[in-house]
């Protein structure tokens, strides 16, 4: 497993990664964007946005990145640093399939992205990818598998994935929604010639979202890679937005709100990786934190009380703007 590489890494960091989903596209759901990222949101201002971000993560031991198809330009964005940055040969790179990018560089557009699971689109946007990432693609996950997912019964799909793993990409999904818990133990039973056929699992889980932890030291336990995305609740635990009980124990920690949020998950036994989604480079230093914060027992409990009911999460998840 490409994942490997981190175990050995010596830095603080190495289990921190970076995400590109807010600097990859001009328009996302994170709040605080109008603070983020200037007014100029064309190609070339995120791009440079992106390798400035690149450059600081790589510099502060970050071996971890995450771009997707449907993350606008990420993926070449990131390509385009990795040509420039021979260096980084260490860097472990992993991209998602499944849902098309419809914005067309706006902010305001009626759809931003269409998902599909199926085979055909399988096909077209992994010939993309390898276009843009060639042999630098570590890791191919599906995105945002749900239960219903054609992805999980599709027998020729898991033959066409075999045949990829079997050429050296890790194969892996990812999920989203109230019932992650159950995508997450559908993916696992999922075989080819008797074997598992996903090496990695990609899951929201926060302070506020905690309804896969159960399904993901599960999938820990089998063996899988657990990368966490969303940490910080698209930035509903960071700066002014966090809760006051998250406040209160960062002033305690003298780090910030975000970074006590993405702390708590790394205390997670399962949890390999976890993602920053941040847009500028002062959030990233920020979220690095992360690797620092020491929370007692009693902290984490003050902290673990904020959880929200699932379906609950994800309806006001569903209602951010994108912006």
């Amino acid at each position: 497993m490409p994942f490997a590489r981190l175990t050995s890494a010596t830095t603080p960091t190495c289990h921190l990664g970076l995400g590109l989903a807010a600097v990859g596209r001009p328009g996302y759901i994170n709040l605080g964007r109008e603070r983020d990222l200037p007014p100029d949101r064309s190609v070339d201002a995120l791009r440079e946005r992106t390798h400035q971000l690149l450059d600081a993560a790589y510099a502060q031991g970050v071996r971890y990145v995450d771009v997707a198809r449907s993350y606008g330009r990420s993926e070449e964005f990131l390509a385009e640093w990795l040509a420039a940055r021979p260096d980084a040969a260490d860097l472990v790179v992993g991209s998602k399939w499944g849902y098309t990018y419809t914005a067309d560089w706006t902010t305001d557009a009626e759809r931003h992205e269409v998902k599909d699971h199926g085979l055909a689109t399988y096909e077209r946007q992994r010939a993309e990818t390898a276009a843009l990432l060639g042999d630098r693609l570590d890791l191919h996950q599906i995105h945002s598998v749900t239960p219903d997912s054609p992805a999980l019964t599709d027998r020729k799909l898991h033959a066409r994935l075999a045949e990829a793993a079997a050429e050296g990409v890790t194969v892996g999904f990812s999920t989203s929604g109230p019932a992650q818990a159950d995508a997450i133990r559908a993916a696992l039973a999922v075989t080819v010639d008797g074997e598992p056929l996903f090496r990695t699992v990609q899951s929201t889980y926060n302070l506020l979202e905690t309804s896969a932890a159960p399904a993901l030291e599960e999938a820990h336990d089998a063996g899988l890679t657990v990368i966490v995305k969303e940490g910080v609740a698209n930035g509903r635990l960071a700066g002014p937005d966090a809760p006051k009980a998250l406040k209160a124990v960062a002033e305690e920690t003298s780090y910030g709100c975000d970074a006590v949020a993405l702390a708590v998950i790394l205390c997670r036994p399962w949890a390999g990786v976890v993602l920053s989604g941040a847009a500028t480079v002062t959030q990233l230093a920020s979220n690095l934190h992360a690797a620092a914060v020491d929370l007692d027992a009693e902290q984490l409990a003050r902290l673990e009380a904020l959880a929200e009911e699932p379906g609950a999460y994800w309806e006001r998840r569903g209602r951010l703007p994108w912006h």
